[in-house]
C-alpha cells in the first residue's frame, strides 16, 4: 500500500480488492498490528495497489515511504 491523500482524514484504504465499501480488517506482518479500517473500491486490477490514510498507516506502524505489504480482509 502507498499512502493516499494525507489531507483526507479518517481510517481507510482504498482498494481494488472490494467491490463495495464496508468495513474490514488491515493487517501489517512487521509490526504485528491489526487495524478497522473502512475499504473504499477503487478501479483497477485486483493486483493494483491500495492507497492508506496517514492515520492508517500511523495506526500500523508502517513507514509512510515505500510500498508496506499489507493483508487486508472483511
Amino acid at each position: 500500500a502507498s499512502l493516499g491523500n494525507a489531507a483526507e482524514p479518517g481510517l481507510w484504504l482504498k482498494t481494488p480488492l472490494v467491490d463495495v465499501a464496508g468495513s474490514g480488517q488491515v493487517a501489517y506482518a512487521a509490526t504485528g498490528k491489526t487495524v478497522t479500517a473502512q475499504l473504499i473500491p477503487i478501479d483497477g486490477p485486483r493486483t493494483a495497489g491500495s492507497r492508506a490514510s496517514l492515520q492508517l498507516m500511523q495506526a500500523l506502524g508502517a513507514p509512510l515511504t515505500g510500498l508496506p505489504e499489507v493483508r487486508v480482509s472483511r
